[in-house]
């Protein structure tokens, strides 16, 4: 099915409400983002989300990306944010594009903000700080100064020098934020996923080869195609863009059973 006749069937305003709700959704909505009803009252229930290339790359060697997937990969990605609580971006991904991280191509609510900043040295000018009505947070080192007014502090222990993303998702699972979009960089995305911190993975396919730049994952190197990661996965029709669902939860819940998760 099309992008276009979806958007022309006018049923996505009432999609946000109904995840919230756990209701089932109407087609074509139930089979891309009906997992993402099912939330726990424990644990985050954690998407991630890339656009890339035919060969996997997500920016030129320049870093340069907008936009990489078009129209139809731009809306997929803002009804992602329109359907869960928060929004999570590395330091990185702000200096370079100073994302606003809001809903606008779709009808919808703008999640929280939520900026991975280990040493708060980004700008209070950043988009993703504006004050704006929506709620935002960023994650510091606990030495960390504080950040501008308004954005609420969630200081963390480092681990060899990084967060760890269940102690992330656990903090936003305390305050509340259970339903979370991994948006970038690829850097953030690849520890989420090689941490077994996703439960599902967006990865939409444009049909343009970059033939070098900035790979969209990159996880630990194995040795055998027997150790590659396997999962069960729906693939969808954007337009001339392929959107591909992974279901990770297997995943998850394996990293979710041992010992000091």
């Amino acid at each position: 099915m099309q992008d276009s006749f979806i958007e022309r069937a006018g049923d996505w305003a009432e999609v946000p409400r109904r995840i919230r709700a756990g209701l089932r959704l109407p087609e074509p909505w139930e089979s891309r983002f009906g997992a993402l009803s099912r939330t726990s009252t424990t644990r985050c229930l954690v998407v991630g989300q890339l656009g890339q290339s035919l060969d996997g790359r997500i920016a030129t060697p320049s870093g340069h990306s907008q936009y990489i997937n078009g129209s139809e990969g731009l809306a997929h990605l803002h009804r992602l944010r329109a359907v869960v609580d928060a929004v999570v971006v590395g330091a990185g991904t702000v200096r370079a594009d100073d994302p606003q991280l809001t809903v606008r191509h779709v009808e919808g609510p703008s999640p929280a903000r939520i900026v991975i900043d280990p040493n708060g040295s980004l700008p209070a000018t950043a988009r993703a700080f504006v004050d704006d009505g929506i709620r935002r947070l960023v994650i510091l080192r606990e030495d960390a100064p504080s950040p501008a007014e308004g954005v609420e502090a969630i200081r963390l222990p480092e681990v060899d020098g990084v967060f760890a993303p269940s102690a992330i998702l656990d903090a936003l699972a305390a305050r509340g934020l259970r339903r979370v979009l991994i948006e970038g960089g690829a850097k953030t995305l690849s520890y989420f996923l090689s941490t077994g911190c996703l439960d599902r993975l967006h990865v939409v396919v444009a049909p343009v080869i970059l033939g070098s730049g900035i790979p969209g994952l990159a996880l630990p190197p194995i040795d055998h195609m027997s150790e590659a990661l396997r999962v069960p996965m729906h693939a969808h029709s954007l337009g001339d863009k392929v959107l591909f669902d992974c279901d990770l939860s297997g995943q998850a819940a394996e990293q979710l059973g041992k010992p000091g998760a």
